[in-house]
C-alpha cells in the first residue's frame, strides 16, 4: 500500500501549522511555499479538513488556518479519514465478500488484518508525537 499525495500533502500541512511559533493562523499561501504543495491542491484538502474539524478558518486582515485542538488530540488516522483516503490493502471488504462467487478469497483475512494494523499503527500516533520525535515504531 502507498499512501496517495492527498495524505502526505494533509499530514504535512497539518504539522506545519501546528509548528507556527507566532499562534497566529497561518495562510495557506505560507504553507504552500514552506511545504512545496500546490496551492490549490492545499485549498481542497483544507476544506476537507475544516469539514473534519481539524483545522478552522479565521477570517480577515491576519487571517488564514488554525488547530481545533490540541496536537495530542489530533491523530495521524484524523488527517487520513478527513480527505476521504482509504487505508485498505485490498478490494476485499469486511461488509462484503470480495470474489463474484459471494465467498471471500483464501488471503481475504491477511488483507483484512494489515489494514487494521496500518490502521491502528495512524491511530496511535498524534500531532505531538511527531512533533516531539517520538514516533511509536
Amino acid at each position: 500500500m502507498m499512501l496517495t499525495t492527498k495524505s502526505r500533502y494533509a499530514v504535512m500541512a497539518v504539522i506545519e501549522v501546528a509548528t507556527n511559533k507566532t499562534g497566529l493562523p497561518m495562510k495557506l499561501s505560507d504553507i504552500s511555499a514552506n511545504q512545496d504543495i500546490p496551492l490549490n491542491y492545499l485549498e481542497q484538502i483544507f476544506l476537507k479538513l475544516k469539514k473534519a474539524d481539524i483545522v478552522k478558518s479565521v477570517k480577515g486582515p491576519g487571517g488564514g488556518y488554525q488547530l481545533t485542538n490540541t496536537t495530542d488530540q489530533i491523530t495521524i488516522e484524523n488527517i487520513i479519514d478527513a480527505v476521504d483516503e482509504n487505508l485498505k490493502m485490498t478490494r476485499c471488504s469486511k461488509d462484503k465478500n470480495c470474489r463474484k462467487n459471494g465467498i471471500n478469497c483464501q488471503t481475504h483475512d491477511l488483507w483484512k488484518g494489515l489494514s487494521k494494523r496500518i490502521r491502528d499503527y495512524f491511530a496511535n500516533i498524534s500531532i505531538a508525537d511527531i512533533m516531539n520525535g517520538e514516533l511509536k515504531v
